[in-house]
C-alpha cells in the first residue's frame, strides 16, 4: 500500500482517490505533475524508472541535494526500477496493469508500443484500464516526431510571440507548457474515471503540450485570424485595457494597477491622481479612448507615481479602491503573507514547500516524501510476483 500520513491521535482523512492504483511510466515534468496530483488525491502511484532514473532527478540540487522539480512533482509516489523491454520485466508490468486503474505515460511517441504495450493491445487486454498518453505534439501527424521541451513549445505555439517586452521576446519563467499539459492530463484522467463509474469501461485519452498551450492562445489567435491582428508584446501592460500596467514609485518599487470599468477610473482620478477632471478628458473618457491614447495616459500616471514612495502609493490606491499588485521577486513571494507552506522531509530535513492550490477536507498539512530511485523495487516485485502456475505471456 502507498505511504499514508500517520497520526497517533486519529486515522488519516479519507481521500477521494483512495484505493486507486496508478502506474506511471514517466519522466521530466508533464506526466509527473499529473500523477503527483493524483497521488495528492489519495491514489497509489507506482513510478516506473529506468536504471539511471528519471532524468529530472538531475535537474538541480536545490532541495537539500535533490532536484526541485523532482521533489515537487513526485512526492508521495513509489519508485520501481524495471526494464519492461525484457520478458521478465514485461510480465511483471502486465501483472501490475491487470490490477491498475490508470496508466500514465509520456515516453517518446511509439516507444511503449514498440515495447509491446501499445494502446490497442492494452485496451483489448485490460478493458477497465484508463490509458493517458502525454506527448509533445500528438502521437501522429505533422510535428509528432518533434522533440517538445517546454521552451520549444512556448516558441512554437506563439506564446513567446505575445510575451516579453516590445524590444525582446520573453520566456515564461516556469515550465508552463509542461505544467499545463500535466494539469490537463489530470482533468482527463478524472473525467475518464467518472465515465468508467457509469459504463464500467476504461478509455484512451491523449494530451499534448502543444494542444494545451494552443488552447491558452485562443484570444490572441482570434484577434489574429478574425480581428485586426494579434496583440504586440506589451511587457507589464495589458494590450486591450488601460490603465493596466506597471508604474515605478519614487523609492524604486514597481506597482501594477488594473482599472476594469469607468467607476473605478473615476475613483482612481479622484483619490489617487487627486484630479477628478482627468476622468472627463475626452482622451481618457472610455477604455477604448485610453488604449488609443495610452502613451499620454501612461506618462501622466507615471508622473503621479514618481512623486510617491511605495507606502504612500499603496495608501492612495487603497483609498481609491484600485486593484493593484506589487511586482515581487521570488524572495518576495517567499515572504508573502498569503503564501501557504507544508513541510516535506528531504534526506531527513524538513523543507517548507508551497502548499497544494486545492484546499480540501482531506488535507494532511504535510507532504509525503519523493521516493529514492528504486526505493520500492523489491517490495513491489514481491507484491506483484507471478503465481507458481502462471506462465510468462
Amino acid at each position: 500500500m502507498p505511504n499514508r500520513p500517520e497520526s497517533a491521535l486519529a486515522p488519516p482523512p479519507s481521500k477521494p482517490l483512495d484505493g486507486l492504483l496508478v502506474v506511471a511510466i514517466e519522466q521530466a515534468v508533464a506526466a509527473p505533475v499529473c500523477t503527483g496530483r493524483l497521488a495528492e488525491m489519495g491514489a497509489r502511484v507506482i513510478k516506473i524508472e529506468r536504471p539511471d532514473g528519471d532524468f529530472a532527478r538531475g535537474y538541480d540540487q536545490a532541495a537539500n541535494g535533490e532536484a526541485s522539480y523532482f521533489v515537487w512533482a513526485n512526492r508521495g509516489k513509489e519508485s520501481m526500477v524495471l526494464d519492461f523491454k525484457q520478458p521478465e520485466g514485461a510480465a511483471l508490468l502486465h501483472r501490475m496493469l491487470a490490477k491498475a486503474d490508470v496508466l500514465v505515460q509520456n515516453l517518446a511517441p511509439g516507444a511503449l508500443a514498440r515495447a509491446g504495450f501499445g494502446a490497442a493491445e492494452l485496451r483489448a487486454r485490460y478493458p477497465h484500464l484508463i490509458l493517458c498518453d502525454i506527448s509533445g505534439y500528438g502521437s501522429e501527424g505533422p510535428g509528432s516526431e518533434l522533440k517538445a521541451y517546454d521552451l520549444l513549445v512556448q516558441c512554437e505555439s506563439g506564446l513567446v510571440g505575445v510575451s516579453g517586452a516590445p524590444e525582446a521576446y520573453g520566456r515564461i519563467g516556469v515550465s508552463i507548457c509542461d505544467i499545463g499539459a500535466g494539469l490537463n492530463a489530470t482533468i482527463g484522467v478524472l473525467s475518464a474515471l467518472a465515465q468508467r463509474a457509469r459504463t464500467g469501461k476504461g478509455a484512451n485519452i491523449a494530451i499534448s503540450l502543444f494542444d494545451s498551450t494552443a488552447d491558452w492562445m485562443t484570444v490572441p489567435y482570434v484577434h489574429q485570424v478574425y480581428g485586426q491582428g494579434a496583440p504586440a508584446r506589451q511587457g507589464l501592460q495589458h494590450p486591450s485595457i488601460a490603465p493596466y500596467g506597471s508604474y515605478a514609485t519614487r523609492d524604486g518599487h514597481d506597482i501594477v494597477i488594473s482599472i476594469q470599468n469607468e467607476r473605478e477610473w473615476q475613483q482612481f482620478c479622484t483619490h489617487f491622481l487627486r484630479d477628478p477632471s482627468v476622468a472627463a478628458d475626452e482622451r481618457f473618457s472610455s477604455n477604448n479612448q485610453r488604449v488609443h491614447h495610452r502613451d499620454a495616459l501612461n506618462t501622466m500616471i507615471a508622473a503621479a507615481f514618481a512623486q510617491l514612495d511605495r507606502d504612500q502609493a499603496l495608501a492612495r490606491l487603497g483609498a481609491s479602491n484600485t486593484a493593484y499588485g506589487q511586482v515581487r521577486s521570488v524572495a518576495g513571494l517567499a515572504r508573502h503573507p498569503a503564501l501557504r507552506t507544508w513541510p516535506m522531509s528531504v534526506h531527513g530535513k524538513d523543507l517548507q514547500l508551497i502548499a497544494p492550490p486545492v484546499r480540501a477536507p482531506w488535507d494532511t498539512q504535510r507532504f509525503q516524501p519523493a521516493p529514492r530511485l528504486g526505493q520500492h523495487t523489491e517490495s513491489l516485485r514481491a507484491e506483484f510476483s507471478a503465481p507458481h502456475n502462471e506462465t510468462t505471456p
